[in-house]
């Protein structure tokens, strides 16, 4: 009994300890979660990395938002969604975007965090969270991911990083649309490996701000190509130190080129640059007059490089050489379009220099067109040294003659209209790959000069598939598919430059982008109206 005070006092500041103890790990925990959604050491919005978080730190189901119900709302659509019962995914204040911030994934999470208004976090996804997740040996596809919504929580895996970061597109654009995600698992991805939009900035100057935001309206969509159409009669629109006197004063620099490019891959987009040759040369020939081509006449060939001269080639070979690391795109285009020695009803005749050079070269037999396929033969095989692939328009493609277009390479078919113009399936037969670029449907031409009308995104969503190369009807079933047309692009051409203000431009090819992005991604029949793909465009984007 005389020991009972004691024991009462050491019991006592037990009590104490052990509640001052758990004071102390409440508080530290705080400061974790804290971190979790704000700012912490490593950096702003970046969770300390450390063990996962335990069970009872985990927000309360009661806490979290619902996401909606029916399919994920995004532009294109997904391909496949399985619904099940559960409450979904939608942002809350205690969000997180789950990656790992050493890992190859990390610009994709902090992109992703800065659109929700999210907390990052290297690991111990848990309830709330988006987790961004790269396995090679998932089947989806280098562009395709599967994206699992589970009790709150998403999860999205990809082989590939491109794949991870549409499904990153699919969260933010259903966010925008509808708030969230609906409980399920989608799995998606696109049908054709080439999606995107050609620019022509050689007619019309574009800022490289104005550029940059198409890049980022392109990604939203997954497109993943931008060809930019650097030279013409009208302008040289690039940067040059081998030959800066053929450099247009409007023009892009270097280093506004690497960030655009750089820009563009970080998401997931390649910019194509095309150089065309041996027409829509004006520009370089006003300060290289001596390789003009001139007719019969003496008159000047407007436009048209002497592809006799063999100064004619280095000089663009040249050219071609110096930008080889300015655009590290797998793809470049040649052009070839719309040569007037080729495409002259008498091309022996009017040009008779030309004819004389291709007989010497290639034999008795030979034509002005086997010159004009050599010299394309001639630039392809420049860009393949430089480990490229070529892509060449498809009137740059002459039938017949002593000299053959080299195999390596991509066509691209824009036209029927062309003297000598071929149907696609003839370039399909010969074993070439063709790119839809179909004039019918994807030509906006400022101005809609020589009866072209601008595109209207409702005839892509309901009339034209990836197999609809010309006019409106598919090529046979045996051509059709990713193997043999592997993709397309909406051409801006800005023959008549002032038609149409740069604004008036990104207004005017919203819709028709979409679309093809539609089309590309899934060429069967939309299962919306054009009026519910239209209002859902608008919704997605935030516009």
């Amino acid at each position: 009994m005389g020991r009972t005070p004691w024991r009462i006092l050491t019991l006592a500041a037990a009590v104490l300890a052990l509640t001052a103890a758990a004071v102390v790990a409440v508080a530290q925990r705080s400061d974790d979660s804290r971190g979790a959604s704000g700012p912490a050491a490593s950096g702003p919005g970046r969770a300390t990395a450390g063990p996962s978080p335990s069970p009872s730190l985990s927000p309360e189901p009661a806490d979290l938002p619902d996401g909606p119900s029916g399919e994920p709302a995004t532009v294109p659509a997904v391909r496949s969604f399985e619904a099940a019962e559960g409450p979904g995914w939608a942002p809350g204040g205690s969000a997180r975007v789950v990656a790992d911030g050493d890992g190859p994934l990390d610009d994709e999470a902090d992109r992703l965090a800065e659109e929700l208004d999210a907390g990052r976090a290297d690991e111990g996804a848990r309830a709330g969270d988006v987790e961004l997740v790269l396995d090679e040996d998932a089947d989806t596809g280098r562009e395709g991911y599967r994206l699992h919504v589970e009790d709150h929580r998403v999860t999205i895996t990809g082989s590939a990083e491109a794949g991870v970061f549409y499904g990153t597109r699919t969260v933010t654009q259903a966010v925008n649309a509808r708030g969230g995600l609906p409980e399920g698992t989608v799995n998606d991805r696109p049908d054709r490996p080439q999606r995107g939009l050609l620019l022509d900035i050689a007619r019309k100057p574009f800022p490289a701000s104005w550029i940059e935001d198409r890049l980022r309206e392109m990604a939203g969509l997954r497109l993943n190509q931008l060809q930019l159409h650097l030279s013409d009669d009208q302008g040289f629109r690039v940067e040059s130190e081998s030959h800066p006197e053929v450099v247009s004063e409007d023009h892009l620099t270097k280093e506004e080129v690497r960030r655009i490019v750089e820009l563009a891959e970080s998401l997931h987009i390649t910019v194509i640059p095309e150089f065309d040759s041996p027409g829509h040369l004006g520009a370089v020939l006003e300060a290289h007059p001596e390789l003009r081509l001139r007719r019969a006449d003496g008159g000047v060939a407007e436009g048209a490089i002497d592809i006799g001269d063999p100064a004619a080639g280095e000089l663009i070979d040249e050219l071609l050489r110096e930008y080889d690391d300015l655009f590290p795109s797998r793809y470049w285009h040649l052009g070839g379009d719309e040569y007037v020695a080729a495409l002259s009803r008498d091309p022996e005749g009017t040009y008779p220099e030309l004819a004389e050079a291709a007989r010497e070269r290639y034999g008795e037999g030979a034509t002005v067109r086997d010159l004009a396929t050599a010299w394309l033969n001639d630039r392809a095989e420049t860009v393949r040294e430089m480990d490229r692939v070529p892509q060449v328009w498809n009137d740059g493609m002459h039938a017949g003659g002593e000299v053959r277009p080299d195999r390596e390479r991509q066509v691209t078919y824009w036209t029927g209209r062309e003297i000598g113009a071929r149907e696609p399936v003839e370039y399909l037969e010969g074993g070439w790959q063709v790119l839809n670029l179909n004039s019918e449907y994807l030509y906006y031409v400022l101005g809609e000069p020589n009866e072209f009308t601008y595109p209207t995104g409702e005839r892509i969503y309901e009339e034209w598939t990836p197999d609809v190369l010309r006019g409106s009807r598919a090529v046979p079933e045996e051509f059709r598919g990713a193997d043999h047309i592997p993709g397309g692009r909406l051409a801006v051409w800005c023959d008549l430059a002032d038609a149409q203000t740069t604004e008036q431009v990104a207004e005017g090819i919203r819709l028709p982008l979409a679309a093809l992005a539609q089309k590309l991604w899934d060429p069967g029949r939309p299962r919306l109206s054009w009026a519910e793909f239209t209002e859902l465009t608008g919704e997605v984007s935030r516009r």
